[in-house]
Order: C-alpha cells, then structure tokens, then sequence
C-alpha cells in the first residue's frame, strides 16, 4: 500500500493517523477542530510523532479539549498543566492556548461554529493538490492566519496553520501515488 513519503514506516501509530485522520475533511465538529489547531500550535518545533504519542494525556489534560472548560482555565490550573510530565510543558504555548480558547469561542459565536469560519476561506470545498510539490504556506494559510492573530490568536503562523488546513482535510496534500489521494 503507497503511502506519503512522510509516513514513518516504523510507527504503526502515525500510519494510523495518516490512514484515518490526515486529511479527512472536519466539518461540524468544533471539538475536534479546538484540539487539532491547541496540538499543531504544540507541534511547533517538535515532530508531530512526538504530538501523537502525547495526544490522549493531552485529552485528558485538556478536559477532552472543552473549549469552555479551556476558556476558564485558571493560574492554579496553567500550572498544573506546566508540571505534567505527560504534554508537552511550554509555559508560554499553555497560557496561549487558554487564550486561543476565548478567540475561538468569539469566533463560533460570530460565525455559528468555527466550522463554518474555517471553511469558509474555501467556500467549504476541499482544496485538492494535483503535484507532489507540497508547500509549508500558501497564500490561504498567510490569509487565515493573519485574520487569527488579528483576532488576537498566538502561535497560529501560516505555517502552523496550513499543518492544520491538511490536517482537517482543508487541504488534500495527500501524494498523487498515496492510497488516501482519492479517498477525500
């Protein structure tokens, strides 16, 4: 079976992922969207193996990525965060998370869902890549990612935030060769 290149062969975990989730369109689920922008906003700097391997000790961290809950997050629970040996423990991507959580909340509320305001950068269609050139940012991740850190979001670069547009399936960069090409 011919997966993306970047499949690492010896991770039955990250072939999973890459099998299951990568790519997979995400509409109408803004948990699942609140916590796969809180783990690519973690990623940064690491491998996103490393991600995965934390991601259910993020869940329950995280209470399951609530937004809510996150949103209200206090000092007494950042720090408890900060001193889990089991997420990553960057103070400052922490706080900013909490605070990622509240502009995410304004945005469901001024667009009915962050499903809708992320997909509708691409008038909720998939954006299909027809070559194996893959970019790290494109003109579309430059644009949603300058509109969020407008909206006072942190740690949400374009490149950041074009892993997160091919991670929920925005953005098919599934290989032409890749079995999942065509599947989304």
């Amino acid at each position: 079976m011919n997966r993306c290149h970047w499949v690492n062969a010896d991770s039955e975990l990250y072939k999973k992922y890459h099998d299951e989730e990568w790519g997979v369109p995400v509409y109408n689920d803004d948990r699942l969207l609140f916590e796969t922008l809180i783990l690519e906003t973690f990623q940064t700097g690491l491998s996103w193996l490393t991600v995965l391997k934390k991601r259910e000790a993020f869940r329950q961290a995280y209470d399951n990525f609530d937004v809510q809950k996150v949103s209200a997050y206090n000092q007494e629970k950042i720090q408890q965060l900060f001193e889990n040996p089991s997420i990553i423990r960057n103070k400052s991507k922490i706080v900013h998370s909490v605070n990622n959580a509240k502009t995410f909340i304004q945005i469901q509320s001024e667009f009915g869902s962050f499903s809708n305001y992320i997909w509708h950068f691409t008038d909720h269609k998939t954006i299909k890549n027809t070559t194996d050139i893959i970019p790290v940012k494109t003109p579309l991740s430059d644009k949603i990612s300058k509109d969020l850190i407008n909206r006072g979001m942190k740690y949400v670069g374009s490149k950041v935030i074009y892993s997160y547009l091919q991670a929920i399936g925005v953005v098919n960069d599934h290989e032409t060769s890749c079995f999942c090409y065509n599947l989304f």
